[in-house]
């Protein structure tokens, strides 16, 4: 059986905004993952983009645990010798809550050119407004699963 290849003309980009608000960042970014490869249409190739545009607001509103929020640890390195840099993730979620759902997104995507483009799809706001009026983009809703239990 060979390999479906869609045609250009067939992809259509659609573009959805996700509220982030009381969501767990994990299973946040693997519906966001699933939205940009376009793994929720019929038309879904593996080897290329035919996903649609992502906005999430609400992005420093994460349902993080406090043990979470302590042990994990986000490590970067500036390519000099000493360089190696870390920052826990309730200092990350306060600094830079863009970052914190972006990385976690961009570590579910393919490590190549087409997970890079992929992830330029992807727009995120700390608060709830965004500039992509114009595009008309649809409010999706996140399954029920991706919300913190209340403890």
């Amino acid at each position: 059986m060979r390999t479906y290849t869609p045609k250009p003309g067939d992809i259509k980009r659609e573009w959805h905004v996700i509220d982030a608000e009381g969501a767990v960042l994990g299973r946040l970014a693997t519906e966001i993952a699933v939205l940009l490869r376009g793994k929720h249409k019929p038309i879904w190739a593996p080897h290329l983009d035919t996903g649609d545009h992502v906005i999430v607001v609400n992005a420093d509103k994460l349902a993080i645990s406090t043990k979470k929020g302590h042990d994990k640890i986000y490590y970067r390195h500036s390519g000099y010798p000493g360089g190696l840099r870390s920052d826990r993730l309730e200092q990350l979620i306060v600094n830079d809550p863009e970052r914190v759902v972006r990385l976690a997104v961009r570590r579910m995507l393919p490590k190549n050119r087409l997970g890079r483009a992929q992830l330029k799809k992807l727009r995120v706001y700390a608060g709830p407004n965004h500039d992509h009026g114009a595009q008309q983009p649809t409010e999706r809703k996140l399954s029920p699963r991706a919300y913190a239990l209340p403890s």
